[in-house]
C-alpha cells in the first residue's frame, strides 16, 4: 500500500529549488521584483545608449567625409566633453533640488534636437554646439548627467542587498542597447548605399534622424516614472521641549539630555545644493583622481575611433564593422551577470580590478598585428572583461557615500571622468593625422592598468574595514539596548 503522505515541497520539485538558484544567482529574481520605476530607468536606459551606440559608428566618418581633418575630429571630441562637463556638473549639482525626473526629460528633449541639428547642418561649429548641448556621445558609452542621476535612483528605490544584481543589468541592458544601435547602423547604411546608392553622406544624415528619434521615445518613456524617483526631503532635527517646572525638581541634579541643534534652513540658489559630509570628501578625492586616470585613457582609445582604425586600416564596410562591435558588446553584457556573481563572492574592489586588467592589457595589443584577425581576437578578448568592473564600481560608490550625497557625488565623479576623458580625443587626431594611430592605443593599455593597480592598493580593505565598523556598531547599539531594558 502506497503511503499517502505528501512529499514535501522541497523533495517533490527539488528543480524548482535549483532553478530558482540559478536565476537568483543571475540577478532575475532581484530585477523581477524590483520596482516599477527601476525598470522605466533601465528601459529609457536601453534606447538612450541604442541611439549612442548608431551615432558613434559613422561619427568619425560622418566628420571627415564633411571635409574635416583628423586633428580637428579630435578637437570636436575633446570640445564636446569638455562642453559635456559644464553641462553635467550644473545638472547634477542642482538635480535633486530641480527634480531628477524634469532634469532626465530635459537631457531627451535636447537629445532630439542635437539628431535633427547633425543630420541637416554641415557647418563645424553648429555641429559642435549641437554635440554638447544635446548630448553626441564620442565614444558610445555615457556622458551628461543621466548616469548619475539614474544610479542615484537605483540605489534610492533598491536594497542594499540587491543593488549589485540591478546595477549589473543596468550596465548590461545598455551595453545591449549599444550592440544593437551599431548593429542596426551598420546594415542600415550598408543597404541605403550598396542596395540603394545612397551618398554615404545622406545615409550618414538618416542615422542622426534616427538618434533623434530615440530622444523622443526615451522621453516619453520617462514621463511615466513616479513621483518616487526625487530626492527625500532632507530631515529637520529639532531639539526637545524644555521640561516643564514640575518635572525639574524630579530629575534632581540630571541633566537633560544634550540636542543636536537643527541645522540652519539654507534659502534661496544653496538650498538646492547638497551637503558632504567630511568623510565621504576624502573618499571622493582619491575615487576621483582615479577615475579620472581610466577615464583619460579611455579618451585616447574611445568607441569612435576604435572603429575607425578597423575601417581606415583594414577597410571594412559599415555592415562588418556593425556586426563585428555587436558581438563584441553582446559579449561585454553577459560578462556582466559573471561580475555581479564574483562580487557576491570576493568583494566590488577585487572584482572591479581583477577584471579591468586583462582588458587593458588587451587594448594595448589591438595595433600591434597587422593582420585583421589578430587584430580582431584582442578586440575580443578586450570585450570579454572590459565593462565587467562597471556593475561593482557603482555597488561601492554607492555604499561608501550618505543617500543624500550620492547624486551629487555620483555627478561630481561623472564630470571629473567627462573632464579627464575630454583632455585626450585630440592627442588621438593628432598621432592618427602623423601615422601614430597605434601610440593611442598602447598608452590607453598601460595608463588603465596602472588605474587597476591604484584601485587595489587604496580601496583593497576599504570594504572589509566599513562592514567591520557597522557589525560593532550594531553591536553596541545592541548592548545599550539591554542595559535599557535591564
Amino acid at each position: 500500500m502506497e503511503d499517502p503522505t505528501p512529499a514535501p515541497a522541497h523533495l517533490a520539485h527539488p528543480w524548482r529549488n535549483r532553478l530558482k538558484a540559478v536565476l537568483s544567482e543571475l540577478g532575475l529574481v532581484s530585477l523581477y521584483h524590483c520596482k516599477r520605476d527601476v525598470k522605466l530607468l533601465c528601459l529609457q536606459r536601453f534606447v538612450r545608449l541604442f541611439a549612442y551606440g548608431s551615432s558613434t559608428l559613422v561619427l568619425v566618418s560622418y566628420l571627415e567625409a564633411l571635409g574635416i581633418s583628423k586633428t580637428r575630429i579630435g578637437l570636436f571630441m575633446t570640445l564636446t566633453l569638455a562642453g559635456d562637463v559644464c553641462i553635467s556638473f550644473f545638472l547634477t549639482l542642482f538635480a535633486d533640488g530641480i527634480g531628477r525626473k524634469a532634469v532626465l526629460a530635459l537631457g531627451a528633449a535636447l537629445m532630439v534636437g542635437s539628431g535633427v541639428v547633425f543630420a541637416l547642418f554641415e557647418n563645424y561649429y553648429v555641429l559642435l554646439a549641437a554635440a554638447i548641448f544635446g548630448v553626441i556621445s564620442p565614444s558610445g558609452n555615457e556622458i551628461g548627467p543621466f548616469r548619475a542621476i539614474e544610479e542615484s535612483v537605483v540605489a534610492h528605490l533598491t536594497a542594499s542587498s540587491h543593488r549589485s544584481d540591478i546595477y549589473a543589468w543596468y550596465n548590461l541592458i545598455a551595453t545591449a542597447g549599444v550592440a544593437f544601435g551599431m548593429m542596426t547602423c551598420g546594415w542600415t547604411v550598408n543597404h541605403f548605399t550598396t542596395d540603394l546608392k545612397w551618398d554615404i553622406v545622406d545615409a550618414y544624415r538618416l542615422v542622426f534622424f534616427g538618434y533623434a528619434a530615440m530622444g523622443a521615445l526615451k522621453f516619453l518613456i520617462i514621463l511615466f516614472l513616479s513621483k518616487e524617483v526625487e530626492a527625500d526631503e532632507p530631515e529637520q532635527i529639532t531639539p526637545p521641549a524644555e521640561p516643564s517646572s514640575e518635572v525639574t525638581p524630579l530629575l534632581g541634579d540630571i541633566a537633560p539630555p544634550s540636542a543636536k541643534p537643527a541645522p540652519q534652513k539654507r534659502r534661496g540658489l544653496a538650498s538646492l545644493l547638497p551637503q558632504i559630509s567630511h568623510e565621504s570628501r576624502g573618499i571622493m578625492v582619491s575615487l576621483c583622481l582615479l577615475f579620472a586616470l581610466d577615464s583619460f585613457a579611455s579618451g585616447l582609445a574611445p568607441l569612435s575611433w576604435v572603429t575607425y582604425f578597423f575601417r581606415s586600416r583594414y577597410d571594412l564596410s559599415e555592415g562588418a564593422l556593425g556586426s563585428i562591435f555587436f558581438t563584441t558588446s553582446i559579449i561585454a553584457a553577459g560578462s556582466m551577470l559573471v561580475a555581479s556573481s564574483l562580487a557576491k563572492r570576493f568583494g566590488n574592489v577585487n572584482t572591479m580590478v581583477f577584471t579591468h586588467l586583462p582588458s587593458a592589457v588587451f587594448l594595448a595589443l589591438i595595433p600591434v598585428p597587422n593582420d585583421v584577425h589578430w587584430s580582431l581576437l584582442f578586440l575580443i578578448l578586450r570585450s570579454c572583461t572590459q565593462s565587467m568592473d562597471g556593475p561593482p564600481r557603482s555597488a561601492f560608490l554607492a555604499a561608501i557615500v550618505l543617500p543624500g550625497e550620492r547624486t551629487a557625488i555620483m555627478g561630481l565623479v561623472n564630470v571629473v571622468k567627462s573632464t579627464a576623458q575630454s583632455l585626450s580625443p585630440t592627442l588621438t587626431g593628432l598621432l592618427a593625422d602623423k601615422k601614430l594611430f597605434w601610440v593611442a592605443f598602447v598608452c590607453a593599455g598601460t595608463l588603465k592598468a596602472s588605474y587597476d593597480l591604484g584601485m587595489l592598493a587604496l580601496f583593497k580593505n576599504h570594504e572589509r574595514e566599513r562592514a567591520e565598523r557597522e557589525r560593532l556598531a550594531a553591536e553596541r547599539r545592541v548592548g545599550d539596548e539591554d542595559e535599557v531594558g535591564a
